[in-house]
Order: C-alpha cells, then structure tokens, then sequence
C-alpha cells in the first residue's frame, strides 16, 4: 500500500484523520485521463450538423433552423470556446446523449419516433469517417500522466479506469498511448450498474481485490466524487486540469491541477496483505 502526498502533503482518508493508505487507483477517463475536449466538441458539431441536414434545415438561418442549433448546443453543452465540464457530452454515455438530441428534436416540432430516428442516424453519420465534415481530432493523455503511472506501477499499485465511454473507446486510447499495460481494469458504460451508480464502484473494486477503503478515485466531476464518496472510497481527488472551462468542483474534497502535484509514497509498517 502507498501514500499520496498533494503538494508535499499525506492526503488523509475520507472518514479518518490518518493519512489513507491505499491499494488502488480508479480513474475518470474523459478530462481526467484524457484530454478529450477537442475530439468531444468536434463530435457534437458533426451531430449538430446532420440533425439539421436529416432535419431539412441545413443552410440558410430560419427561424426554426436557429432554434433546433440553440436546442442542440444546449443539450450538448457545446460553447463557442469549448465544452461544459459538467454537460451531457462531457460526462453522460452515448445513450443517453442520444435521448437529448432526440428531445430538442422533438421540441423542435417533429413527432418522437421521428427525432428518434434522426438523433440515430445524425449519429451514425457524425461517427463515420466518410459522413463527417472534418475529422475528429484524437483525445490525448492529460499532462504528465505517464509519469504518474510509471510511478504508481513500481509502487505496486493498481490501477483502473471507470468511464461512461464504451469500451472499444476506452481501450482504444489507453492503447494508442501506449499506456495500456497500466491498467488492470476497465469499467465501462457497456457494463451494468455504471458511473454514477456506486455498486459500479463496488464492483470495479471486487475485480481488483481491494476493498473500496483501500481505494482513490480521482475524477473531474461532482457526480464522481459523490459517487465514490457514497461508495466508501477511502480517497476522493478532484482533478481540475482536464477542460479549458475548469470544472466546479465541490471544494470539500482535494483537488490537484496537474499530476506532478501528486506523490507516491510507501505507506511503511502497513501489512501489504490486509484488504481491510
């Protein structure tokens, strides 16, 4: 087991005054792993796109046409200067993005089966290569995470991810980084219960073999945060440095802006075998 130190700092457990002490490391993937804001807007403006076109409303600035960009930019939580930490895109998984663009479709004036049917195909457009109206830009590692994962992993600590991505997602970019090999597990939006449901924290953990107080969750939004505090978590870090806007994050939990911030130190005298 090791300490994380903040800034020089033992960090101290979430129900105990004494430094925690833990086995494992659970990770947000999308702004907190993975600088993902680029790929993320320029996805929601592919789908933005062939609603309008699937909608007949490409071109020109309706009434109408304004109307369903505003309702979609707002569903998305898509800004001139990037995306909201805390919208749909930037923590909810794929389906239930699916539902708002089915709902500002339908607030536009057409029937649901019909907005359904257009937020499917807008998506299926907006993720095809041949559909889109420009690549997607890659998401990318946040700064100075193979270091930190480099250190976790002499530390003899494990490390997993828990996401609303999907997993082809997760895994793809954890291997186009060639950081894969850190990882022990991967907790996915295709799996049942999923973030922000704390029995998928519990479950994650049970995979690992660590009890949730021997665990950290490090994630850049509230929802994680609560969700792992209500999991029992021993350790709960807020990460801060993920998205141009940064997230507002609740402040009675720590919070760190880059991850040469943190320290990796062996927790000495503590049984490595006690999972209690």
């Amino acid at each position: 087991m090791v300490h994380l130190l903040l800034r020089g700092e033992r960090l101290r457990g979430c129900r105990s005054p004494e430094p925690a002490a833990v086995k494992a490391i659970l990770f947000d993937k999308d702004g907190t792993l993975s600088h993902s804001e680029p790929h993320l807007a320029s996805l929601a403006r592919a789908r933005l796109h062939h609603c309008l076109r699937l909608s007949g409303l490409a071109g020109g600035a309706s009434p109408r046409q304004l109307r369903l960009s505003e309702l979609l930019r707002r569903a998305y939580g898509l800004h001139s200067d990037g995306v909201d930490p805390a919208g749909a895109l930037a923590v909810a998984p794929r389906d239930h993005n699916l539902i708002s663009t089915a709902t500002a479709l339908a607030q536009s004036g057409m029937g649901w089966p019909e907005a359904v049917a257009i937020a499917e195909e807008a998506f299926i457009r907006a993720e095809a290569p041949e559909h889109t109206p420009q690549n997607h830009p890659s998401p990318f590692p946040t700064a100075g995470l193979p270091g930190l994962l480099e250190r976790l992993r002499r530390a003899g600590v494990r490390c997993a991810v828990i996401s609303n991505d999907e997993e082809t997602g997760i895994r793809r970019f954890l291997e186009r980084h060639g950081i894969a090999a850190h990882f022990d597990a991967v907790r996915s939006a295709d799996q049942r219960p999923r973030k922000p449901d704390p029995a998928a924290v519990h479950a994650l953990c049970d995979h690992l073999g660590v009890s949730p107080g021997r665990a950290a969750l490090i994630g850049d939004a509230n929802s994680d945060l609560r969700m792992a505090s209500q999991a029992g978590v021993g350790l709960v870090l807020g990460y801060g440095a993920g998205w141009r806007r940064p997230p507002a994050l609740d402040p009675s939990y720590p919070r760190l802006g880059h991850w040469s911030e943190l320290e990796v130190e062996a927790a000495g005298g503590v049984n490595a075998a006690d999972r209690s």
